[in-house]
């Protein structure tokens, strides 16, 4: 018969206190529960634990045996359950964060600042990153990313307001070169390259209508070209906060 491990606990605190009564005591049971709960784990064990006096009680040979074994396990329970409990006061522990190139605003605003003011036993590891990745399958707690690139089953909250993304040039540039009249003519211009990542690749005319924007490449360069849309050559952004761990709550 398999034994009840909820008895064993009951045991060690008789054992420690040699009595029924000054365990039921620190248990909050009645006498006759704790002698009940030791007679039944004597039956499956099929052996005496305790021998039983009027005002005491002590350990038999079998007893001091078990109790010899169980006694570090169960100190070293209820240590690691102190020590949990202990941990659900003042946050205390390492914060790991994936965050875009781009949201410079949340790594030089006051929401971050706040945070690490608030929360001084909590160490920030920060990777600033463009590439697309499970980030919880990585080990991050929460990821800083625009709102069209988080994946649909992640909690999202906002972490700052509309940003606009420009198409730019000097002067000296317009001058010589003229101005794109639709997105589509800036694979013509001398744009600067950008890619998420050193290998990224990104397919050649890539378009999203919706957004009024297109991603356009040239044969043999697969740099991310961003274009302005025909509203005033912009389109806003708004960077949002994925979680993959406990860095808040979006209730």
């Amino acid at each position: 018969m398999q034994p009840d491990f909820n008895a064993l606990p009951v045991f060690a605190l008789v054992a420690e206190e040699r009595s029924f009564r000054a365990a039921a005591g620190r248990l909050g049971v009645t006498r006759s529960a704790v002698s009940q709960t030791i007679r039944r784990l004597e039956e499956t064990l099929g052996t005496a634990l305790v021998r039983r006096m009027t005002r005491s009680v002590s350990l038999t040979e079998a007893g001091e045996h078990l109790h010899a074994q169980v006694a570090p396990a169960i100190a070293e329970m209820r240590a690691a359950t102190e020590a949990t409990g202990s941990l659900s006061g003042r946050p205390r522990r390492q914060l790991r964060l994936a965050v875009s190139s781009i949201a410079d605003r949340f790594l030089s605003g006051p929401l971050l600042a706040n945070f690490i003011e608030a929360n001084p036993d909590v160490q920030l590891d920060i990777v600033v990153t463009d590439e697309e990745f499970d980030i919880v399958a990585e080990g991050y707690d929460a990821g800083v990313h625009l709102r069209e690139v988080i994946e649909q089953d992640m909690i999202a909250v906002p972490v700052s307001g509309d940003g606009r993304q420009l198409a730019v040039c000097s002067p000296a540039y317009r001058d010589r070169f003229g101005v794109p009249s639709h997105p589509r003519e800036l694979a013509a211009h001398r744009c600067i390259g950008w890619r998420p990542a050193p290998k990224a690749a990104l397919p050649l005319g890539v378009r999203r209508e919706r957004q009024g924007i297109q991603r356009l490449g040239r044969a043999g360069n697969h740099h991310q070209r961003h274009g302005a849309d025909d509203q005033g050559g912009r389109r806003r952004r708004r960077h949002h906060l994925r979680h993959g761990g406990e860095l808040s709550r979006a209730d």
